[in-house]
């Protein structure tokens, strides 16, 4: 089995808890090479637990003129997220870009072209489109037991105050860009168009130290298709779920560990037909519509084995991309496909002139 060489730019949250915490469990298929931080207690941790080599910078790594590299994973601070994901492709690396990959279209058009270019992969870490729960819901709406999808209505919401550089706007900061391509790459997933839906926002700013939003209130709208109600909130102190479904048939309740939904079966169902007179009970006293529906309950609870979501869906966001890397398939999660999301965010911030 081919060995895919990496070097991940950055060692902070998610060079090491995510990026490199994975890949150190892969050895089958991945190994680290090399890793730049200008912190050396960073780079020296790095060494001693991957026994990989370490650069103060991603400008030291490309003087290196490293040959064994297969693979760039830009976990820099989201700001540098275009412009070094620019330069390694021009060099002839493949890239995997952190999210999130951009601010603008053009940035990300600008990155397709370069790929283009240079015959290299450019691959945005979108894991959350295999995580555990979202694809059982995927499953279930699929089945059609819950009839026409009406509303999808998505809460990545909490109560808690941030002060780190991910609050401010120069940093690409904010809770749209932070936390904001987890559900929306659900959401146009679930949507599964490539039109461009309408888009109501708006945005505000509560507990954060910085000047970027951290409440987030987005709706998206495509003809034929369920509307789409996602939430990103640091000051909601009654989370009540992940993911609320209506539906012509029943609805789902999930969390990212357990989901409920119900159904009716159409074949089960008293016959109706509309009514122009008034209603009456079997007294013949005034009455209202009264449905006596058999509804059908079902559960679902995240195997123990896949609690831990951060590596379950880095496993197989990584798994994809080796198959991608070794055998020449095609990405599942394409550039073109975050494009679409990038025009949403834009869009966003087009409509919210936070000061």
């Amino acid at each position: 089995m081919k060995i895919v060489n990496v070097a991940i730019l950055g060692q902070g949250r998610s060079g090491k808890d995510i990026h490199a915490e994975y890949l150190n469990t892969a050895k089958d298929k991945y190994k680290i090479v090399a890793v730049c931080d200008p912190l050396e207690e960073r780079r020296m941790r790095a060494i001693k637990r991957y026994q990989c080599d370490a650069y103060v910078d991603y400008k030291e790594l490309l003087r290196s003129k490293r040959n064994n590299i297969d693979l760039i994973v830009n976990a820099l601070p989201s700001h540098f997220h275009v412009p070094v994901t620019k330069i390694f492709l021009k060099a002839g690396f493949n890239v995997l870009c952190d999210k999130p990959l951009a601010r603008k279209v053009k940035e990300v058009d600008m990155l397709i072209e370069t790929a283009e270019k240079s015959k290299k992969v450019l691959a945005i870490f979108q894991q959350s489109r295999y995580a555990s729960y979202f694809l059982q819901i995927k499953k279930i709406i699929k089945s059609g037991v819950l009839g026409r999808i009406i509303q999808i209505s998505i809460a990545f919401n909490g109560f808690s105050r941030r002060w780190d550089w991910q609050t401010l706007k120069k940093f690409y900061g904010g809770s749209l860009l932070n936390t904001g391509p987890h559900p929306l790459d659900q959401a146009l997933n679930l949507l599964n168009t490539e039109k461009m839906p309408d888009v109501i926002c708006v945005m505000d700013r509560v507990n954060t130290c910085g000047d970027a939003e951290d409440f987030v209130k987005l709706l998206l709208r495509v003809p034929g298709k369920p509307l789409i109600d996602l939430e990103i909130s640091s000051c909601c102190a009654y989370p009540l779920f992940t993911y609320h479904i209506q539906a012509s048939r029943g609805g789902l309740l999930a969390s990212t560990n357990h989901i409920d939904w119900k159904y009716y079966k159409p074949q089960e169902a008293p016959k109706v037909k509309l009514q122009t007179s008034p209603l009456s009970n079997q007294n013949g006293e005034p009455s209202y519509c009264v449905d006596k529906l058999k509804f059908y309950e079902e559960h679902w609870d995240i195997p123990e084995e896949e609690k831990n979501n951060f590596m379950v869906m880095s496993a197989r966001f990584y798994d994809m991309l080796y198959k991608t890397l070794t055998e020449g398939k095609v990405l599942e999660i394409t550039p073109q496909q975050v494009r679409q999301q990038i025009a949403v965010i834009e869009e966003c911030y087009r409509q919210n002139k936070l000061k």
